[in-house]
């Protein structure tokens, strides 16, 4: 069930930084939820990977490049998804991954103090 709720909050935090003036484009909630999917896959399977090789500079930037891992995930998911575009290249995908974070946590803590 919590992973039902995720995939949604992730959806709707999608939908909204849509909303927001930085280039990131979805053009329906069904085009969300996809992308959704994708990201949480990508997440899964391709941050840890990236993650690890990427250690050394991860350490010299103090952990300031696990925003652009962030990025590059954001931006592989809008790639793979039809009708989810990043419409200013890679700063979008920085924005929108910030932007992401902090609608995702928002939502979730609103959801947590709901139930």
């Amino acid at each position: 069930m919590d992973l039902l709720i995720s995939w949604l909050i992730t959806a709707i935090s999608l939908l909204i930084i849509a909303q927001l003036p930085i280039g990131v484009e979805v053009d329906n909630f069904g085009k969300a939820l996809v992308s959704a999917i994708v990201f949480g896959l990508l997440n899964a399977i391709i941050k840890p990977i990236l993650v690890v090789l990427t250690i050394p500079i991860t350490i010299l930037t103090l952990g300031l490049f696990g925003f652009i891992i962030n990025a590059i995930i954001f931006g592989l998911a809008a790639a793979l998804v039809q009708g989810f575009r990043l419409r200013y290249g890679f700063w979008s995908a920085i924005f929108g991954s910030i932007c992401l974070s902090f609608v995702n946590g928002i939502l979730s803590q609103i959801i947590a103090s709901a139930s």
